[in-house]
């Protein structure tokens, strides 16, 4: 499975995203620009420019037409897949840290920064799937957090709920068309850093620093499995066709006092969903994994790290051939 390596941001990765058909990888870094590139063979498609600060989120919506990015510079921005073209850009009073398309790609969240005495919320608006159309200013209802601010947000399925993860481990759900909270409920330790769903949005997957993964039910967030490693994680991911989850963290680069790239534990590690145990571990980044993305039909899967680069790896055959005894018995006896 060798990887190919894209080299187009200078600073650190901070998300990667792939469209809905898989065909295209849209990341994000420190250094203002967003990136598109082939997921097939790793070529440049473009840049999008306009940002002022570090980036840290980028969703892209189920067509491919429509990209919104978050960042530093306090806004959150709508851009044209195909051109490139600024479409329209919303002002916060400070960062926003993720954004997100919901499923049908009708509405739009964004997760902004509690700083400079202003509480961390999330903030959800109305789009109209169309490149041509006129953006609405007028937000659909903003959820602000007096408590532990939300570091992560996301859509669940047919846009019933908003999941999101806290900086004190916890995960809440609310109403997603009015923005009333249902249920919160403590999941880890400490901060989640990342939070990805099923293929059918039914359950998620959360990664934070208190070195696990979870995968949690969208519905009751009752905690399903549990992955344990030995490393603070920054992303989670879950693979459609096999039942896997791969994750990517590592020691923070300030706190490393090593070089070798095995002490820092800079690799994406694959686990069984179903078994939680560790499978297999990529090695390849000089520096820690910030983000992971699986291709959406399972046929590979990128990672971002702090070393600038996007590392794309497509499945080979002994991936998909990969069983249990257990599963393997299962398949034997189906015959």
């Amino acid at each position: 499975m060798r990887p190919i390596l894209l080299s187009g941001h200078e600073r650190a990765l901070t998300q990667i995203k792939y469209n809905a058909d898989g065909d295209l990888i849209f990341s994000v870094s420190k250094d203002h620009v967003i990136c598109a590139w082939f997921s097939a063979n790793g070529e440049r498609l473009g840049t999008y420019k306009g940002h002022q600060g570090a980036l840290w989120t980028i969703s892209v919506n189920p067509d491919s037409t429509l990209l919104a990015s978050g960042g530093a510079d306090n806004t959150m921005r709508l851009w044209n897949v195909s051109n490139g073209k600024l479409l329209k850009t919303w002002d916060f009073p400070t960062a926003v840290k993720r954004v997100e398309f919901s499923e049908d790609g009708r509405r739009l969240l964004a997760v902004t920064e509690k700083r400079m005495g202003y509480l961390g919320t999330i903030v959800a608006y109305e789009i109209v799937p169309d490149v041509e159309a006129e953006q609405t200013d007028e937000k659909m209802f903003t959820i602000t957090f007096e408590d532990s601010k939300a570091t992560v947000a996301g859509w669940s399925f047919l846009s019933e709920y908003i999941i999101a993860g806290h900086e004190d481990g916890s995960v809440s759900q609310w109403d997603a068309r009015t923005g009333e909270k249902y249920y919160q409920t403590d999941v880890h330790t400490e901060q989640i850093t990342d939070l990805q769903w099923s293929a059918d949005r039914t359950y998620l997957i959360t990664a934070s620093k208190d070195k696990s993964a979870k995968l949690v039910d969208a519905r009751s967030l009752e905690v399903l499995k549990t992955y344990v490693t030995d490393t603070p994680l920054n992303s989670a991911s879950i693979t459609p066709i096999k039942p896997f989850v791969i994750l990517g963290g590592g020691q923070a680069a300030m706190d490393v006092t090593t070089t070798s790239a095995r002490q820092g534990k800079f690799e994406a590690r694959v686990y069984h969903k179903i078994f939680e145990e560790e499978i297999g571990r990529v090695r390849g980044h000089f520096g820690p994994l910030n983000t992971v993305a699986v291709h959406p039909e399972g046929k590979g899967y990128a990672s971002g790290g702090e070393d600038g680069y996007v590392r794309v790896h497509h499945f080979d055959k002994q991936y998909f051939d990969f069983k249990y005894e257990v599963e393997r018995e299962l398949d034997t006896s189906n015959l």
